[in-house]
């Protein structure tokens, strides 16, 4: 097995491997999905998060082995990278990938796990969140940072970035799920928009992130709302076409 570790982290490879052999039947489940799974384990005084990533298809174990980088790598690759750059993410510990004959058999990645933290999703669901207005335009201004510096997050929804309250009353903001990122010299308006597309089909919300954005830019808030809300309804239109599709095949497939 490949396995890459966090300098940090390096004095546990014993036991972080032994969490990887024996991930089915240890840890505490977390996250068990139709695709990927992610278990909690100790680790001396501290807790980290282990995401065994879906098992490929033929093609794409041959894919991941030849042409492309796995889930599992690019998630440590770029949490390094985020990290490097000043933007919140889990610290990344180590990633694994078990190769067959043919290719990518299965891979895993381990990074630190967060306590006491919550996903924006909840801002959007909860109209009555303590704090809301100020949380969004932090997220904003989170998001703005990250685009100045050139990272675009192809993932960037509700769910993927986790929100801590500190002590002194501000919040820090965290990026999972990362294996879908590019990093630019400078990242054009346009991307940025569509970059916040995924984020929320609420229009207050949308509202309330343009005019923050545009005190960040220096931009023109009507042109920042009217692009940003034109990008989030195409966005929302073909989501919810293709669930409509899928609902379809499957009727069809009884």
């Amino acid at each position: 097995m490949l396995a890459q570790y966090h300098p940090n982290f390096s004095k546990y490879k014993t036991q972080i491997e032994n969490c990887i052999t024996h991930f089915a039947s240890s840890g505490k489940d977390f996250v068990i999905g139709k695709r990927n799974a992610i278990k909690l384990f100790e680790l001396g005084n501290e807790v980290i998060s282990i995401k065994s990533f879906k098992k490929p298809n033929i093609i794409n174990k041959i894919a991941y082995r030849y042409f492309r980088k796995s889930k599992a790598r690019r998630s440590f690759e770029f949490a390094s990278k985020l990290m490097e750059m000043q933007i919140g993410t889990p610290q990344p510990v180590a990633f694994f990938e078990n190769y067959d004959f043919i290719g990518l058999k299965e891979s895993y990645y381990a990074c630190e796990h967060l306590e006491d933290v919550f996903e924006f999703r909840e801002i959007v669901q909860n109209e009555a969140f303590e704090n809301r207005d100020f949380i969004i335009r932090k997220f904003t201004q989170f998001t703005f940072e990250m685009h100045q510096k050139g990272i675009e997050f192809l993932d960037h929804s509700p769910g993927n970035t986790l929100i801590r309250k500190n002590t002194d009353g501000s919040y820090s903001f965290f990026l999972v799920d990362l294996n879908r990122m590019k990093f630019h010299e400078t990242i054009d308006f346009q991307t940025r928009m569509k970059n916040l597309s995924k984020i929320t089909h609420k229009k207050d919300m949308i509202a309330v992130m343009s005019n923050e954005y545009a005190k960040l830019s220096n931009g023109d808030e009507t042109t920042i709302f009217e692009t940003m809300w034109g990008l989030t309804a195409d966005f929302q239109y073909r989501f919810h076409r293709k669930k409509r599709i899928k609902k379809k095949l499957k009727f069809w497939k009884k």
